[in-house]
This record gives C-alpha cells, sequence and structure tokens, in this order.
C-alpha cells in the first residue's frame, strides 16, 4: 500500500541530483522540514548560496509521513522538561514551539501552501477514569507555561467522539492538522523560490573538514560548504558518526480508511485532532475527504503495510466498534529519530557541523523552531538557547539502546493496561 500522503500529491518536478563538484555557503544534508525549514529561515534572512541535499526526495522520511498534528511541546512530557530545566527556561523553550505553531501559519498564508490546514485544535481525552490525571496537566500547563487547556466534561466529549473509552478530555485551540507531505512540499518550493538550490538522489557519502569549511561528497559529485546541517533524521546513514549514534530510529505506524462520508459523524462529530493519555497512544484525526487518519505504536520493526493495517485496526475497533466493516486503504510505516532524553538536538558540535535532529513523534513544530534557531545562529543573529545543551548528543548505544527502547514501551503498554483495568468504562451518554 502508498501512504495516503504520497498517493494525494502531485510532485510538479523534481530537483535534479547534484552532479559534479560546485561550492556553497551552506549545505544542509536532509530534505526533511528541519533541513527546508533552515533552508528556508536562511532565504528569508537573506542569505544566498544554500544547497539542500536529499538522498531519496523531499519529505521521504518522518516529515512526510507523521499524523500532521501541530501543536506546542516536544517529544519530552513538559513535567519531565519542568524538572530538567526549570521554570524560566522550560517555559522559553516551550514559548519557542508556540511560536512556531503561529509560524507555520504564516507561511501557509504567505507562500500559499496548500496542505488541507484544519484550524480546530486537537483534544487530549482521558482513557483513565481518574480526573486528576487531567487536572494535573491543566493546572501544569496554565501555571508553568502560561497555557490554558479548556477542559471537556465526559458528556460534553462522549457528544464529539461516539466512544466509551473516553472519560473527559482537554481541548488545545491552539493547535491544528494538515497534510504534512503538502507543506513540506509547499516548504521547498518557497526556500526554491527564494533561491535555494534543492538536490533529491543526492546521498551524502562523505563528509570532512578541509580548512575553514568542509566537503560533503555524493554518490555523484561534491559540494564545499562553509557551514554544514546535519538534519538527516532516522534515515541517515553512515555520513557524521556523532550524531547518528545519538539518535535511534524508531518505527511508528499510520493508516487511513476508505471515505466515510455521513458515517463520519457515527464515530468522530469534530473536526479537532485526538490523542489520549496513555503512554502508547493513539492519535487520528478526521480528514476533509470524511476518512478517519489514525496512528500509533511504536517499534524497532518496520513492519509491511499489511501488518500495518491490522494492528492499527485492532486498535480503532478497541475505540469504534461501529466502524468495524470500514475498509482500509492505506497503511504505512516510518523511522523517527529519538535521542535518549526525548529531546531535539539543536546545535552545533566541536568540529563547526550544525544538528537538527531526535524530535521523535512531536516533530512538526520543534522542526520548524530548529530551522529558525539554525537559521538564526548561522547568520550570527544571535546564538542557539544555552538550554538546548543539556540535551546534547547522548550516545543511544546501537541496538542494546533499540532493546532498552523496545522494553521501555512494552512495559509502558503494560501499566496503562492494567491501570485501565482498575477502572470501569463509562457507558455512551
Amino acid at each position: 500500500m502508498q501512504s495516503f500522503y504520497e498517493a494525494t500529491v502531485t510532485r510538479s518536478s523534481a530537483f535534479a541530483p547534484l552532479d559534479g563538484r560546485r561550492s556553497a555557503h551552506v549545505c544542509i544534508i536532509g530534505g526533511g522540514l528541519a533541513g527546508l525549514s533552515t533552508a528556508l529561515g536562511l532565504a528569508e534572512r537573506g542569505v544566498e548560496d544554500v544547497v539542500v541535499l536529499e538522498a531519496q526526495q523531499v519529505g521521504f522520511g518522518a516529515s512526510g509521513r507523521n499524523g500532521g498534528f501541530v501543536f506546542g511541546g516536544y517529544s519530552l512530557d513538559c513535567a519531565d522538561l519542568l524538572k530538567t530545566l526549570g521554570p524560566t527556561r522550560a517555559r522559553e523553550l516551550y514559548a519557542l514551539t508556540t511560536d512556531a505553531v503561529e509560524l507555520m501559519r504564516k507561511r501557509i498564508a504567505r507562500y500559499r501552501i496548500d496542505c488541507d490546514a484544519t484550524d480546530a485544535g486537537v483534544i487530549l481525552a482521558n482513557w483513565f477514569d481518574e480526573p486528576a490525571r487531567l487536572e494535573a496537566q491543566r493546572r501544569l500547563m496554565r501555571d508553568s507555561f502560561g497555557v490554558d487547556w479548556e477542559p471537556i466534561v465526559a458528556d460534553e466529549l462522549a457528544a464529539q467522539l461516539k466512544t466509551s473509552r473516553y472519560h473527559g478530555g482537554l481541548f488545545e485551540r491552539n493547535a491544528f492538522h494538515f497534510h504534512p507531505l503538502k507543506y513540506v512540499l509547499g516548504v521547498a518550493a518557497a526556500a526554491a523560490q527564494a533561491g535555494v538550490t534543492i538536490h533529491e538522489r543526492s546521498p551524502v557519502v562523505g563528509l570532512r573538514r578541509d580548512g575553514a569549511g568542509f566537503v560533503v561528497e555524493t554518490s555523484q559529485g561534491a559540494l564545499d560548504a562553509r557551514h554544514v546541517v546535519m538534519a538527516g533524521g532516522g534515515y541517515a546513514r553512515n555520513v557524521y558518526a556523532r550524531v547518528e549514534r545519538a539518535v535511534l530510529p524508531i518505527a511508528t505506524y499510520v493508516m487511513a480508511t476508505e471515505p466515510l462520508g455521513e458515517r463520519l459523524h457515527d464515530a468522530i462529530a469534530t473536526r479537532a485532532a485526538v490523542y489520549d493519555t496513555r503512554f502508547a497512544f493513539d492519535y487520528y484525526r478526521p480528514l476533509p475527504d470524511t476518512r478517519i487518519l489514525w496512528g500509533g505504536r511504536i517499534s524497532v520493526r518496520d513492519r509491511e503495510p499489511e501488518a500495518i493495517a491490522r494492528l492499527l485496526r485492532q486498535d480503532l475497533l478497541k475505540v469504534y466498534p461501529q466502524l468495524r466493516d470500514v475498509r482500509i486503504e492505506h497503511a504505512w510505516g516510518g523511522l523517527m529519530s529519538y535521542a535518549r532524553h526525548k529531546m531535539p538536538q539543536i546545535g552545533q558540535s566541536t568540529d563547526g557541523v550544525w544538528y537538527a535532529v531526535g524530535f521523535g513523534g512531536h516533530g512538526m513544530a520543534p522542526t520548524t523552531v530548529s530551522g529558525e534557531l539554525l537559521a538564526a545562529a548561522i547568520c550570527g543573529e544571535r546564538p542557539v538557547p544555552d538550554a538546548f545543551a543539556s540535551f546534547g548528543l547522548t550516545r543511544t548505544y546501537g541496538a542494546l539502546g533499540l532493546a532498552a527502547a523496545q522494553l521501555t514501551y512494552t512495559a509502558m503498554q503494560t501499566r496503562d493496561a492494567l491501570a485501565a483495568r482498575r477502572r470501569p468504562t463509562r457507558p455512551v451518554a
């Protein structure tokens, strides 16, 4: 099966591979949203001679395969962010992501990016019959981060989500959802229009220091660059070890149903996107053509589409059994880059290479943050905030790290299942 996103885009023109040798002021490795946001940020600041190298096609990795949620925060829980950094620096880092949400809205309007943007907010639905979970989260966000997530009582939520699985929720109004691949292609087009050179089918096979700059070698050419940005995400291999060994390539899964027409409202009577309060949560949203896009689970295994469809269909039916006869038309997986500390790694290595990786499953706004921060730093406008140095290039230890990640995920799944069994499921209102 092809991903729903790839099946619904038209790539108007391919970007030619790098052929031969040339020079650039900035070379960006990776044509996902982190790399392209950096390129566009540089172009918007008047920087010329910026080149993006992409091994496959623009948006090939997690940037073009994800759930399409755009909201504040990082993969690291806000409570843990607060614990690690303290109130001032934690709030500053969180504010960067809410600023990025607004910047993405502005870019969609400015560059006329047709990406099915649905500005209807996001619902955090409580899987557990424990109101204290929601109240603690709401209080944390209000008191420590200045954000008021609006409570949704159980009956009100049941009117929007026709399921017995949830026990109230919180509504994050300053959030939207969209077609991420259309957005990434729109950012690429805007960057190219502003003078950025993009080369697809140009895998980097070598990166070395050369005097005051770097030489970046591809399968067909080479680039002499003053600055290099490593933004390869979960698919980068054998390019720059310092970054690659600091992230784990973790798979996640997504599917899309057939168009449901009026039946959509038998399950979902809201335009908001939804995720739940478990560690191993479901995330889903209604699409403009009345499909449901459904994602969830993480794994060290990149499964085949048929297996993904089977697993996610089981998850869908646990929440919406009334959709048991609905067909799954698209199912796909993809690799995210996760750091052990669950925060993005944004900064500059001791040898001068800039990097933006480790966005995990919460990447749309933070990748935009990374682009703005690196563009500003490369221009000399301002340095990357010191707080990101608290989450550096911590080694993940390869196969051992992957095994530990899988064990942690399985343990948390078990914990959530036991917690849910301790509480009765509420009847549908």
